[in-house]
């Protein structure tokens, strides 16, 4: 049939997802509107609260990522190589702030309202052990300290770097 492909996101699906979301370990989730991993564009919705630790990560260079706000507020931070914050970048829904990460630049996202979603878009096809590295100076998810840094993040501003992160020891 030829609308195979199509995928249609409604309200509901939506507040299925942030639902599901709340209540999962992470307190985030996504949604892969692509039909599958190997797909040449992902597609997908991701969907937090304030609290739910995204680990500063990066793309292999020329990976770029885009990411808009759906609904809510989600906060982009952009970080130099020694775990610093470069920018703080406000996305908020309606089209209020839209990033494009070109790859190979430290980010990570804070949602900032509860029940957010972005919906993200990049290259494919997804390869776990490709798609990202991430940062050795933050912690993993779910290690001690994790949590704590995601306070931090959720409040620090241009200039500051985590005073706890691995990369002095602590970690």
């Amino acid at each position: 049939m030829a609308d195979d492909w199509i995928r249609y996101v409604d309200r509901e699906m939506v507040a299925d997802l942030i639902k599901r979301a709340q209540r999962s370990l992470r307190g985030r989730l996504n949604l892969n509107l692509h039909p599958k991993l190997d797909d040449p564009i992902q597609r997908l919705l991701n969907a937090g609260s304030p609290g739910s630790y995204v680990r500063p990560h990066r793309h292999r260079p020329g990976i770029w990522e885009l990411v808009l706000t759906l609904r809510g507020h989600i906060d982009a931070l952009v970080f130099d190589d020694a775990g610093r914050i470069t920018r703080r970048l406000p996305l908020k829904a309606g089209g209020e702030g839209i990033i494009q990460n070109p790859g190979g630049v430290w980010h990570s996202f804070v949602f900032v309202e509860p029940g957010s979603v972005a919906f993200e878009l990049k290259p494919g096809p997804y390869e776990a052990s490709l798609d990202k590295e991430f940062a050795s100076w933050a912690p993993l998810e779910g290690e001690v300290g994790a949590s704590d840094y995601a306070d931090w993040m959720a409040t620090a501003s241009v200039g500051d770097r985590c005073e706890n992160d691995r990369s002095r020891g602590s970690g």
